[in-house]
């Protein structure tokens, strides 16, 4: 028996990788009448005041597919969403019947999307991967790493 209404978060953060995590979630896992749930972290440094400051602890609210793709109300969240991006979501939405809806964390991307899973909560994650070699790795740390091993739901690597 299929699981009706399940909240799929994809990572994004409008990379290569990002969209391939998002066309794998898409062809694999969404379902009719599931929530396409976009998530996608910037560092704290990324905001100086106003809006932004209010969710830094919990996370923007959710934000439906007509506004995260207009670009003036994603300025004052100072993300930028790519076109290829928005055109995926707006074809899954009408093909699937899918809802689609944005939410925006302020951090350290390996503890917010950790967090994002219980806060929202999410059925499953699907990450893209890098590919950073081990050394890079080992300085950079992983984030598609510590999500796997540190979330409560299953999670996706992409590559």
């Amino acid at each position: 028996m299929a699981e009706e209404g399940k909240r799929v978060g994809v990572a994004v953060d409008f990379s290569v990788c990002s969209k391939k995590a998002l066309k794998w979630a898409l062809d694999n896992v969404v379902r009719q009448g599931d929530h396409l749930i976009l998530i996608t972290v910037h560092p704290q440094h990324s905001y100086e005041s106003g809006e932004m400051q209010l969710w830094e602890k919990t996370g923007s609210p959710f934000i439906p597919y007509d506004d995260f793709s207009n670009p003036t109300i994603m300025k004052k969240y100072g993300v930028v969403p790519d076109e290829e991006t928005l055109e995926i979501v707006k074809n899954a939405a009408r093909e699937k019947g899918v809802v689609p809806l944005l939410k925006i964390f302020w951090g350290d991307p390996r503890e917010k999307l950790c967090e994002s899973i219980d806060s929202i909560p999410l059925s499953c994650l699907v990450i893209g991967n890098r590919g950073l070699g081990t050394l890079k790795r080992v300085f950079l740390g992983s984030v598609s790493n510590h999500v796997v091993n540190n979330a409560s739901c299953p999670v996706t690597v992409v590559r």
